[in-house]
């Protein structure tokens, strides 16, 4: 059996690992690359086999680094199932069209404010294209094995992270290999922790935070200091924040700290359609995740929810201080540009990211302490106080991974560390070696690798 990695390799997007044995193909995750231009070019490329010889999909969870590339594999001849838990399945229903427009959005005002080197700027795909993705999407629930195609057995454990939220273990030619996907962290406000797993013949484990441990400040310490710096001097906290999952943690922070007066009355809005919609999927499915259906319905109303474009566009003309809560968590897309370009100049405001940011995207850029970004064509001075709420990752550090890698009743044959940065995913493969005595690899973009 062999393994090739179209992407989470060598950075934290672009998920794509393609199984192959006897003429069959089996793709688990199915991911856009995002960040730096070098990558982002990837997603126009052709993959390098053909999406009409792909048997099945395999779906991780809902992030679009995991699930975004649907859409072109679908508009490129994939006619098969893309499996997927319940939850993962809602969220794509939102996620993808959500994407699909906003690249149009994105043509459009490229087209129309003559930025772009292209001529026309061209959508990677469109709503449509997204919707139509959704018809491959087959649910299954987690811990049953399913038949994926002949001879090949799939089944989804809980790994936290997100709603939905799966690592995805492979039954083929007899041997087991499971995918960690995105591991969550062992302690988390709002999701289930990742499940135990006693062992597996090849493992695939992320590596996100391979180098680093998580902040182990208290989030709403933070928040709340943020919150209480900008409002004494007039300005706004802007939260570019993650549609699914860190938005609802960040409402339920919100609505605790207001609850128990550490912040000032003032107005929290809550910016982002999709992140409505899937905050209404979070109340659905209770069994994925902690809160109780009271603690729900007082969190998720404690905010003013913002719909239209113009609503959205009104933020930007209060002077009053306020927090903004806006897609996207690494500042690649969405409303959240709209309201950088107002408050990234404003030196009594802040902007407070929420979690990791991915090499080449805006917020990395940002926390590194550029001068300006670049949005919509227009470099956008940064004199805002800009900081990260790091402690709020719904990844495991690289002492939960390694803490989750101890359960493991006897070392996989094979070890891959993926889905990281260079230094991250290193680093943990070194830790593996170390500390374990594991026979580990951290594979390339495109590598082939082959299973005994």
């Amino acid at each position: 059996m062999k393994i090739t990695f179209l992407g989470g390799v060598g950075t934290v997007t672009g998920s794509k690992y393609l199984l192959e044995h006897e003429g069959h193909r089996v793709l688990v995750d199915c991911g856009l690359f995002q960040g730096f231009k070098q990558l982002r070019l990837r997603n126009w490329a052709a993959l390098p086999v053909d999406p009409k010889s792909i048997d099945c999909v395999l779906l991780t969870h809902a992030h679009l680094d995991h699930s975004g590339y649907l859409p072109l594999l679908v508009k490129r001849g994939f006619r098969g199932k893309a499996f997927c838990t319940d939850a993962t399945r809602d969220l794509c229903g939102i996620l993808l069209p959500d994407s699909g427009h906003l690249q149009e959005q994105d043509a459009e005002f490229a087209n129309r404010h003559r930025y772009s080197k292209h001529h026309p700027a061209l959508p990677l795909y469109t709503t449509e294209d997204a919707e139509k993705s959704l018809h491959s999407l087959r649910s299954v629930p987690f811990h049953k094995a399913v038949p994926v195609i002949p001879g090949v057995e799939a089944r989804f454990l809980r790994a936290g992270h997100i709603l939905g939220a799966a690592m995805i273990e492979v039954t083929w030619n007899g041997q087991k290999l499971l995918f960690s996907g995105d591991l969550g962290r062992p302690v988390d406000p709002t999701m289930l922790p990742p499940e135990i797993v006693s062992g597996a013949d090849a493992l695939l484990i992320e590596s996100t935070y391979g180098n680093r441990k998580h902040n182990g400040a208290n989030a709403e310490d933070a928040i709340a200091d943020a919150i209480d710096r900008a409002a004494s001097r007039g300005g706004t906290v802007v939260i570019p924040a993650f549609a699914v999952g860190r938005s609802q943690t960040l409402l339920l922070h919100l609505y605790r700290l207001k609850k128990a007066k550490r912040i000032p009355e003032l107005p929290i809005f809550f910016d982002s359609p999709m992140a409505i919609n899937a905050t209404e999927i979070f109340q659905k499915h209770k069994s994925d995740h902690k809160l109780s259906a009271e603690e729900m319905r007082a969190a998720f109303s404690s905010v003013q929810y913002v719909h239209t474009p113009d609503e959205s566009k009104a933020l930007d003309h209060m002077a009053m201080p306020k927090v903004i809560v806006s897609a996207a968590g690494m500042a690649t897309g969405g409303r959240v540009l709209h309201h950088l370009r107002t408050y990234a100049p404003d030196r009594r405001s802040i902007i407070l990211f929420s979690g990791f940011q991915a090499g080449g995207t805006r917020g990395a850029v940002m926390l590194g302490g550029a001068p300006s970004i670049r949005i919509h064509g227009h470099e956008i001075p940064v004199e805002a106080e800009v900081r990260n709420l790091d402690m709020l990752s719904a990844h495991a550090d690289a002492d939960e991974i390694l803490a989750w890698l101890k359960n493991f009743e006897k070392p996989p044959r094979n070890t891959l560390v993926v889905h990281g940065e260079p230094e991250a995913s290193d680093t943990l493969r070194r830790r593996i070696e170390d500390e374990l005595g594991w026979n580990c690899t951290v594979p390339a973009y495109r590598d082939e690798f082959e299973l005994p």
